[in-house]
């Protein structure tokens, strides 16, 4: 596998945390994919950390029950990556679209991640 699959599987691994029902699930998700010190950042949340990043991740899922992301690019080189995606609720209908910026640490886990979308 190659550094930049390497990427995408962290990444989509990092994503599942979004879709993941329970906090249990989330915290799950991240150990895997992301560093315990990240920091999150998009138009609506400031995170540092998993638990406040599921935190947030349990309020969108307040405010929009089922929604879930879904990568329609990927692109990675070094400790670098963009995603292009597309949020879908719970029936599957595209909500709205928007590209995702990642670093990544030594061990290949996310340190940053942040979102860009129209609110």
């Amino acid at each position: 596998m190659n550094a930049s699959n390497d990427k995408r599987e962290i990444w989509e691994t990092y994503a599942s945390a979004w879709r993941a029902v329970t906090a249990e699930d989330k915290h799950a998700a991240l150990a895997a994919s992301v560093s315990p010190a990240a920091k999150y950042r998009d138009p609506q949340n400031r995170c540092a950390g998993h638990d406040e990043l599921v935190d947030a991740m349990l309020a969108f899922h307040g405010q929009v029950p089922g929604a879930h992301f879904e990568t329609q690019y990927f692109l990675a080189y070094d400790d670098r990556s963009i995603a292009r995606w597309n949020m879908l609720g719970g029936d599957g209908s595209v909500l709205g679209q928007g590209i995702s910026y990642g670093e990544y640490g030594a061990d290949g886990k996310l340190t940053t991640m942040t979102g860009f979308f129209e609110t």
